[in-house]
């Protein structure tokens, strides 16, 4: 399998979901704004989208993909079909029954994670709370669909899957909000019908490979397998490990709440600018590593393992600082682009654009964490990066202390992003102590080179973004635009071109998976 191709497969996908997600974003900024209920819809969905990130991508994924490439590496493919019909009756149950807690305790669980909301906002919250709820039964089936496609390396449906809900959405904003008297509750509907569509698509797809879970009415049917059981052994301390970005995220969104009507709202139009990078080359790199790795484990390759993990981290560095720099220089112009229509005005523009370039300060570190955390748990070690994530945790919160008084919303933005650093610098160090990781020769002559190609890039775009008034140019929709894509392309165009000018060829990059 070449690597480099099927990451530029994942990463298009990504660039796909990305896109539509940023037209979401964009319609839902220009219905609703940076409001008490826009708030409301926002800390609704955090939870059960918190949830799906801590025991579906996360906890789940880490311990249950390197198990599962065990199995399929070394127990056949009927052993491997009876853990997945076990694993996915455990969850599917699992899930189920946090919905129905969750629906019943939302007025109790919206206060406690966002005190701030009052009045009739509150009571939207906690209706949509309830309607959104059952979205985590939805995504764990589509995680669990997810890892068992990329361990047998068919990308491309698990990564295409998030533009259904994106497209789910975008209807919903666009046809259906005015068949509700409370406008917002549509798009609580559109999550729920976003997530239906995700399961369908996945079924095609595992029936092709033979793996499509068979499920029991009987909860507990799964739980005597040895595989199961190995694998929520793990998924305790590795909730830990994979979520000390969200309930970071989630303590801001309380903090958040009490910091003025649409903070919570600018915020959340920040983080989904952040994703895009992330998700087009963190989660893309993630996805493709994690497998190699596992099977790397499994085989008892240790130049194997390293090497992919080189060729990871020289794929992010080139990516990710571009990113970053190009976050931070152009972040008045994304957010004037993409959301300065209809309620949102320019005053939020300019709320938004201070926790975007805290961000982008964080951008290198939060992809770093979806590299090299996978080189942990594709070893089924969980203990490291557990350690490591509640120090993160605790030093995210102390930054905050430091950070918002003086910054504000964009003081939660730089703690996270600062605390990703801190995150991936410590997984770094454990990687190199124990020698699973040994960097390939000529790193610093790739970094300088790097370097010099990301200064000019940046220098290029500060000053062209610098000689408009992006808020001004609202009238101008496709003129506004039609620049930003300009720079961005100019800006593009000169990284590259010092890049080849100085010797890197796309050749350097291509690598095979054994």
């Amino acid at each position: 399998m070449n690597l480099l191709k099927t990451l530029a497969a994942i990463s298009s996908m990504t660039m796909l979901s990305r896109i539509t997600g940023l037209l979401r974003d964009s319609l839902f900024a220009r219905a609703f704004g940076a409001s008490d209920y826009t708030d409301a819809f926002n800390i609704a969905f955090r939870l059960p989208n918190l949830l799906r990130r801590l025991f579906g991508e996360g906890a789940f994924s880490q311990a249950f993909v390197p198990i599962l490439a065990e199995y399929k590496s070394q127990k056949g493919d009927a052993a491997t079909r009876t853990l997945i019909d076990h694993v996915a009756n455990t969850l599917v149950w699992a899930t189920l029954a946090t919905s129905v807690v969750g629906i019943i305790g939302a007025p109790i669980v919206l206060y406690v994670i966002a005190s701030g909301l009052e009045g009739p906002a509150f009571d939207a919250g906690v209706v949509m709370t309830r309607l959104m709820f059952p979205y985590i039964l939805c995504m764990s089936f589509v995680v669990l669909a997810g890892a068992v496609l990329n361990t047998w390396r068919e990308f491309k449906i698990p990564a295409f899957t998030p533009v259904l809900w994106n497209l789910s959405s975008i209807f919903f904003s666009l046809f259906m909000v005015k068949y509700f008297d409370v406008p917002i509750y549509s798009m609580a509907v559109a999550v729920m019908v976003g997530g239906v569509l995700q399961v369908g698509i996945q079924i095609p797809a595992l029936k092709r490979i033979g793996m499509l879970p068979r499920l029991s009415i009987n909860p507990f049917a799964g739980l005597s397998d040895p595989g199961v059981r190995r694998i929520l052994k793990k998924m305790g301390p590795a909730v830990f490990a994979v979520s000390a970005a969200q309930i970071s995220l989630l303590i801001n969104t309380n903090i958040a709440s009490r910091l003025g009507a649409g903070s919570v709202s600018v915020l959340q139009y920040a983080d989904r600018l952040m994703e895009f990078p992330t998700g087009m080359l963190g989660v893309a790199l993630g996805t493709v590593l994690l497998p190699s790795l596992s099977k790397a484990n499994a085989d008892g390759d240790p130049a194997e393992y390293s090497a992919l993990l080189d060729w990871g981290l020289r794929l992010t560095f080139l990516l990710a600082l571009p990113a970053a720099v190009g976050l931070a220089t152009l972040a008045e112009p994304l957010i004037a682009t993409l959301f300065n229509y209809g309620a949102f005005n320019a005053r939020a523009v300019t709320a938004a654009t201070a926790p975007l370039m805290a961000y982008a300060a964080g951008l290198l570190g939060i992809i770093l964490v979806k590299i090299l955390a996978p080189a942990f748990y594709a070893r089924q070690d969980i203990r490291t990066p557990v350690k490591i994530a509640v120090g993160v945790l605790i030093a995210t919160q102390l930054m905050n202390l430091v950070f918002v008084p003086v910054l504000g919303v964009a003081g939660l933005a730089l703690s996270i992003g600062l605390g990703a650093c801190i995150n991936a610098s410590f997984l770094f160090t454990g990687l190199r102590r124990r020698a699973i990781y040994v960097p390939h020769a000529g790193w610093l002559a790739f970094f300088l080179k790097v370097v010099v190609a990301v200064a000019l890039m940046g220098a290029v775009a500060w000053f062209s973004q610098a000689q408009l008034d992006w808020a001004a140019l609202r009238a101008h929709p496709l003129l506004r635009a039609g620049a930003l894509f300009l720079i961005i392309g100019a800006s593009a165009a000169v990284y590259f071109a010092v890049l080849l000018a100085l010797g890197f060829r796309p050749r350097h990059f291509m690598r095979r998976a054994k």
